[in-house]
């Protein structure tokens, strides 16, 4: 089971972020140096050293490979086959816990966007993450309708609360760059957490044989 569980999260991790690390540098990083550009007043172009390349590799990388051995542990847990398509699903799943719920409430921002403390956006987040989490578990997983309704609760609860944002009003960047960024932002994490989802619900029933193998030993 643990070495199902690793090589799962591992291989997923990496196809995913690979994939998220391409993606940026060819969608999204452009529009970050453009946004650093009219912050700092300087040419976009000398703000792009290899270092931030390599760091965005590892960082998509180890990120994967974290949210990875997650999804992992969790189809690991429901000991049922899975497959590309189904874990396409969970992988949906992910992105709406982790992505699109927070996002309602706090879109992706540029560098020099105006906005609320970072200490009450990273609460609000955690929070709308878990209360995501929670609400489609219930839906999903349980059958009584006072439990799903509970469930619907959790997931409207963060929004009907409301994210934290700034009594300050007015963007240094151009409107048009700030809503690009964020439909390619969310788009992009989009795509990561399906190839995450396909990739694990694969491996997870590619390595079940591995995994008894385990067992009898």
């Amino acid at each position: 089971m643990i070495t199902r569980t690793l090589l799962t999260g591992l291989l997923a991790g990496l196809a995913a972020g690979a994939v998220l690390t391409l993606l940026y540098i060819g969608k999204i990083q452009p529009l970050i140096l453009a946004a650093e550009g009219y912050e700092q007043g300087v040419d976009p172009a000398l703000s792009a050293p290899f270092m931030r390349f390599f760091d965005t590799f590892l960082f998509n990388i180890l990120n994967g490979v974290g949210f990875g051995l997650l999804l992992a542990a969790i189809l690991v847990m429901r000991g049922r086959p899975v497959g590309v398509g189904p874990g396409v699903l969970w992988g949906a799943a992910g992105f709406a816990v982790f992505v699109l719920a927070p996002a309602v409430g706090l879109p992706p921002e540029l560098p020099g966007s105006i906005s609320a403390p970072v200490e009450e956006r990273q609460i609000w987040w955690l929070l709308t993450a878990a209360a995501t989490a929670g609400g489609i578990g219930l839906l999903v997983l349980q059958a009584r309708r006072i439990l799903k309704s509970a469930g619907i609760l959790l997931l409207l609860l963060p929004h009907i609360v409301g994210a934290p944002h700034t009594d300050v009003y007015g963007e240094a960047l151009p409107a048009e760059l700030a809503a690009e960024y964020v439909g390619l932002s969310i788009g992009t994490m989009a795509l990561f957490w399906l190839m995450l989802g396909a990739v694990a619900g694969y491996c997870h029933d590619r390595f079940a044989g591995r995994s008894d193998e385990e067992t009898r030993v």
